[in-house]
């Protein structure tokens, strides 16, 4: 959940390109020889069966005869109530996302009703403004301002429709424009369908963004071709000193315009081919529809490389038209979302689950040109062999959820990310924390790239790279980025590895921009701990015994931040006092929550954790109390909404859980360790049903698509309980029966099975489990089950069983934890 600066509550016709982009190649002194290996590509991926997003071949689900699983989706879920999504169109983790911009500093939002233009950049669910990049917006008659806000158009929700790849909407001025959006992986596609005018514009407009532009420059190259490139930085209104990124475009029209020009300013020039500078700028082109045809259209192509590299972007995916475009969006959908299968459970909840899903395959996103070549955090120009690359990595968000989902349902792209992210060390220097396009941020704590990367580890996906991925997380866990470095890293390390603990220091001068660790001692502290036992375990299976035992001690540091006076984790100053307020409701230090809600980020030691609490009833009378339970059991939809923390920013204060910020995602899972399996179920759907139909349905931002990625797998009822580890704790799923469809090139058997007949309702109660047929009595499972295709099958009850009640059956420590070889005392 990355910083926002407030708080709230919550209450809320075929185009033709291929000869012009030659021309255009030429004229910026570059060939087309990648493009045409493209195509080859292109055509060799049909006759293996690859998907249209370019991703690789897999087992083809079987088709569903009466309903299209895009029909499900609703991408307006999560567009109120700082959810933060957006409703453009994009493929599964594709470089572009075409969008509508309505003033909401992230883009769109449900109560605005003018939009200001159609941007190819946007992130779902982040919580600052960032991206917007290029807004595109037609008009009619003359061009009296350039300020977007001041050329927006009014819009109705009624006239407004969003699918899977496939946007539309008509706006309410200049007399009545229709606009529909569609997207590949590096272009965006529009068509405009204007009234009978002789002024029909479209402006773009390179000046502003959602972000700060610090520079930008547009050409007119020739009478359908505008070039374009924008650089900004900031993330989150503290990070304007970060390092700078560019996006390059070329925007090419189905046909001739009839005029075109710039503004600098709030100077118009008609006939103007180039603008360049800081300030307010852009480019306009105007066409004739007075002769009965009057749909435009366009496709935008990006590159974060240069004006070349978006060329051969637009020549190798700019050829078909729009409604193909549309077309070939939604069959990359459905056979991405065809990859789960689930029965039973209502319309309403499966509407639910597939937009989550949907939700959860937008980022990361591909951050390289067609023909390989990327801009790495060097800010040289690389390219990728063997590998795709991406980039925009919301680390202290992904870590929790979406890095595991994404391993199971894409695990060749998974496997990439990875790589990416050693490449970044390996060209920028360090492993990053918060990474957007080609630029560090340093948003947010701890060190959240550690369990991102052993996650891969422990999922096979660092096959041949294992030593490399451990040298990187070793400096990074051992050291502290130089001071020339745009990196923070751990830069509460010294001290940490000093004292055992982050001293918090508050007023402390930051030395980069973002976030520092010594400005939130308290959480910093815990996510260091969890980081290195997630790497201790790495470390002992790759055979470095020494450092698996310094991470595995280093592991226990929680334990140097619990006040048992108090009973609750405390930051210590500089000097090891504990400070700030006693009451850990109003706990100092702990970032984005309190003492109360990072209290249970323990999931390498809770058998120790529940030890420092008082044992298991302790622990489990605190749970109750967290939770509200007592009224939970008999109003659990009015307890998730109106006793749980209200709002993603409420955590001044706060004694209760926050199912809307990452803190609090595996607490519910902490019933598993006290032996109270069926609590952890009854919060579990409780928290379900904060995710609805409608436009505010995501509990807080759904920051790249963690959240939804909480939702997915907390409703199939397998979630990663110790992330960076490849231990997953059950629950009684929300549906009857769930199919996985898996890559067999990592799970040879194709498939994962999880079955509940009866789930979902009253039933909800594990009475008993088993695991490719035998019985399972244990409240959790591992990678390997899932990778031997072993059916999990629950047999569910109206009332909670003796199921899972045996603390030897709760999942373990990190094996290296003193508690490990023992349970917690009654």
């Amino acid at each position: 959940m990355a910083w926002i600066e407030r708080r709230g509550r919550r209450t809320r016709r075929p185009v033709r390109v291929g000869a012009a982009v030659a021309l255009l190649a030429a004229v910026l002194g570059g060939g087309l020889a990648p493009a045409a290996a493209d195509g080859a590509e292109a055509a060799a991926a049909a006759r293996t069966g690859a998907v249209e997003d370019g991703h690789s071949p897999l087992p083809r689900p079987e088709p569903v005869p009466t309903e299209r699983l895009t029909d499900l989706v609703n991408p307006f879920i999560g567009t109120r109530n700082e959810g933060n999504t957006f409703p453009g169109a994009a493929v599964p983790f594709g470089m572009v996302q075409l969008s509508p911009d309505t003033g909401h500093n992230t883009g769109y939002d449900w109560d605005d009703s003018r939009i200001r233009g159609f941007s190819a950049v946007h992130l779902a669910g982040v919580g600052c403004a960032i991206g917007g990049d290029l807004p595109v917006m037609p008009t009619t008659g003359d061009i009296t301002s350039t300020d977007n806000a001041a050329y927006a158009s009014s819009f109705s929700h009624d006239q407004e429709t969003a699918a899977p790849g496939h946007y539309r909407v008509r706006l309410a001025d200049y007399g009545g424009i229709t606009a529909e959006l569609s997207a590949t992986r590096h272009t965006g596609r529009q068509r405009y369908t204007f009234p009978a005018t002789d002024k029909a514009n479209v402006l773009l407009n390179t000046g502003q963004a959602l972000h700060k532009v610090t520079s930008s420059q547009v050409t007119v190259l020739d009478d359908r071709t505008v070039a374009a490139s924008v650089t900004g930085s900031g993330l989150c209104q503290r990070t304007d000193r970060s390092e700078p990124y560019t996006v390059h475009t070329i925007t090419r029209f189905d046909r001739p315009f009839a005029s075109s020009g710039t503004w600098e300013g709030d100077r118009v020039t008609a006939g103007g081919d180039a603008s360049e500078g800081s300030g307010r700028r852009g480019a306009y082109v105007r066409f004739d529809t007075t002769g009965g045809d009057r749909d435009v259209e366009a496709v935008t192509a990006i590159s974060y490389v240069d004006r070349a590299g978006a060329a051969r972007n637009l020549d190798a995916e700019g050829r078909t038209s729009f409604d193909a475009t549309a077309a070939a969006a939604r069959r990359a959908w459905e056979e991405r979302l065809g990859r789960v299968r689930v029965q039973g459970g209502g319309d309403a909840r499966r509407r639910t689950f597939y937009s989550a899903l949907y939700r959860a395959l937008l980022h990361p996103n591909v951050g390289q040109d067609v023909d390989g070549r990327y801009t790495g955090w060097d800010r040289k120009v690389h390219r990728a062999e063997g590998f795709t690359y991406y980039q925009n990595w919301s680390l202290w968000d992904t870590y929790r959820t979406q890095a595991q989902l994404l391993a199971l349902l894409a695990p060749e792209e998974s496997r990439d990310m990875a790589l990416s992210l050693l490449k970044v060390d390996q060209q920028g220097g360090w492993l990053p924390k918060w990474g957007y396009a080609t630029a560090e941020t340093n948003i947010m704590t701890g060190d959240p790239v550690t369990p991102f990367l052993t996650n891969a580890y422990r999922q096979g996906l660092l096959k041949g790279h294992e030593e490399e991925a451990y040298r990187a997380l070793k400096k990074n866990a051992d050291g502290v980025p130089p001071p020339g470095s745009p990196y923070a890293g751990r830069d509460a390390n010294r001290a940490y590895l000093a004292e055992g603990f982050v001293p918090h220091q508050p007023n402390r001068q930051k030395v980069k921009p973002g976030d520092s660790d010594f400005h939130h001692g308290g959480s910093a502290t815990l996510e260091y701990a969890l980081a290195d036992a997630a790497l201790a375990e790495m470390a002992r299976k790759l055979g470095h015994t020494e450092d698996a035992r310094r991470y595995a001690a280093r592991g226990q540091s929680y334990r140097n931040v619990f006040d048992a006076s108090t009973g609750f984790f405390r930051s210590r100053d500089a000097e090891g006092a504990f400070t700030g307020p006693a009451d850990p409701a109003r706990s100092e230090g702990f970032h984005e929550g309190t003492a109360w809600q990072y209290q249970w980020l323990v999931p390498q030691d809770l058998p120790g954790l529940v030890s420092l609490i008082g044992g298991r009833e302790a622990t489990e009378r605190r749970l109750d109390s967290f939770f509200a339970y007592d009224r939970l059991r008999s109003d659990p939809e009015g307890t998730a909404r109106e006793v749980w923390v209200g709002g993603p920013y409420d955590y001044d204060n706060a004694d209760t859980y926050n199912p809307q910020n990452e803190p609090d995602l595996i607490a519910p899972y902490t019933y598993l360790a006290t032996g109270s399996p069926a609590k952890t179920t009854d919060v579990v759907h409780a928290a379900l049903s904060l995710f609805t139909n409608a436009p505010d349905g995501i509990t807080g931002n759904d920051d790249l698509g963690t959240m939804s990625s909480w939702m997915v797998l907390s409703s199939i009822g397998v979630f990663p309980v110790f992330p960076g580890t490849d231990t997953w704790g059950l629950s009684t799923p929300v549906f009857e029966r769930v199919e996985l469809v898996l890559d067999r090139r990592w799970y040879p058997r194709g498939r994962f099975l999880i079955t509940a007949p009866g789930a979902g309702g009253a039933g909800r109660y594990v009475q008993s489990a088993r695991l490719g047929g035998k019985e399972l009595p244990r409240t959790w499972i591992t990678t390997e089950d899932i990778r031997a295709g072993r059916d999990l099958a629950f047999a569910a009850g109206p009332r909670p069983s003796t199921w899972g009640t045996d603390p030897r059956h709760a999942p373990p420590p990190a094996p290296d934890a003193p508690s490990a070889a023992r349970t917690a005392r009654p």
